[in-house]
């Protein structure tokens, strides 16, 4: 941590979450002097699924950070619970983790420190000029801003760019019990008012991410819903509080003007059923150090929207069987009778394949749903 700011820096990235640190690591990499300013302190919790999907974890690693075995449990796939059906598939390759929120954000942390980024700490920022940024009360001199503030993005709001083209949102929470993993895949189990997302993050202990349409749910009567999961928890010991967000898809018109660019939530997000939230962070963050280091961000814009693309369908395919129960039923019914349509759908999911891939896969299984 540092309590002494710089009179200037080439970025000043404000939110020190994981989208924020990843954009420092990204771009120290290019050379760029880094402050990274947030009114909180580490480690930074959130409520999250805490999977890390191998597309996640390639995309850590091309920043050069790696997650150390001891502070993860690896995961090797996907399996869908709804009522008595269930389909699951094995990741066609890489690894996948499940990790605690605050252990990863102690990686990034130390990793952004190493690489030379300045990090202030009960800082806020509290306004953008044309020089830079107010940080800690103090003009931050910088040619580029970053907002990297999360969902509630004020950066986002002080430069413009809130106008979105489309935006749904959920409720979700999430727990931890003390219980060993039942399993060595992540489970979506599936309700008719919402999702439950388990993963495993440590030999005894397991993150159960709650996701439903009523804001008025209260997480043990949603978490009822979902027996089989339930009997797996009867009289396990909670290992952390509730802790609840807001799930969303959005997606923004436009994610920069003049030297402000957005990353992270801030930039846009896709439902937290996908898991891709931070792959996407992470994904955005390499992209706008190249852009940043480049001095233009034009590409960034075209880029994002891009990256964003096949989340955000995943999303809209999940949330469609989740609100029809008679497709729900008739997809896992084909998933369980057919593993290679699930193993394809989850191959699309994390982008292993072509997009020749994609549509012979999405032409099979849309034959096979008209079918069964």
């Amino acid at each position: 941590m540092s309590n002494c700011l710089p009179k200037q820096s080439d970025v000043v990235v404000v939110g020190g979450g994981p989208a924020g640190l990843a954009t420092a690591i990204a771009a120290r990499r290019h050379g760029l002097s880094v402050l990274v300013a947030d009114g909180a302190v580490p480690p930074i919790d959130k409520a999250c699924g805490e999977g890390l999907m191998p597309d996640g974890v390639e995309a850590l690693q091309q920043l050069g950070v790696r997650i150390p075995n001891n502070q993860a449990r690896a995961f090797r796939g996907v399996r869908f619970v709804n009522g008595a059906q269930k389909a699951e598939a094995v990741f066609p390759h890489g690894t996948a983790y499940g990790i605690r929120r605050t252990a990863l954000h102690r990686i990034l942390h130390d990793h952004a420190a190493a690489a030379g980024a300045i990090l202030a700490w009960r800082t806020p920022v509290s306004r953008l000029c044309t020089e830079g940024a107010i940080v800690g009360g103090e003009l931050v001199r910088a040619r580029w801003v970053v907002g990297a503030d999360g969902g509630n993005s004020r950066v986002r709001r002080w430069a413009d760019l809130d106008a979105n083209a489309g935006e749904s949102t959920r409720m979700a929470a999430r727990r931890h019990y003390r219980v060993a993993p039942w399993t060595d895949f992540v489970e979506v189990h599936w309700s008719e008012h919402g999702q439950a997302y388990v993963t495993p993050v440590g030999a005894e202990e397991v993150c159960v991410a709650l996701i439903y349409n009523n804001d008025r749910v209260q997480f043990d009567n949603a978490l009822a819903e979902f027996g089989e999961l339930s009997a797996h928890l009867k009289g396990a010991e909670r290992t952390s509080d509730e802790r609840g967000a807001v799930s969303a898809n959005r997606k923004l018109r436009c994610v920069y003007r003049g030297n402000v660019a957005l990353a992270g939530d801030a930039s846009g997000s896709v439902d937290a059923i996908t898991g891709e939230g931070l792959c996407l962070a992470f994904r955005q963050a390499a992209l706008l150090g190249e852009c940043l280091a480049a001095n233009s961000l034009g590409p960034y814009q075209a880029e994002h929207s891009k990256l964003i693309r096949r989340p955000a369908l995943m999303a809209r395919l999940m949330l469609l069987m989740g609100r029809h129960s008679g497709l729900r039923e008739r997809t896992m019914q084909v998933f369980a009778s057919t593993p290679r349509a699930f193993a394809a759908m989850l191959s699309m999911h994390i982008g292993a394949g072509s997009a020749r891939d994609y549509v012979a896969d999405g032409i099979s299984l849309g034959w096979q749903l008209l079918t069964v």
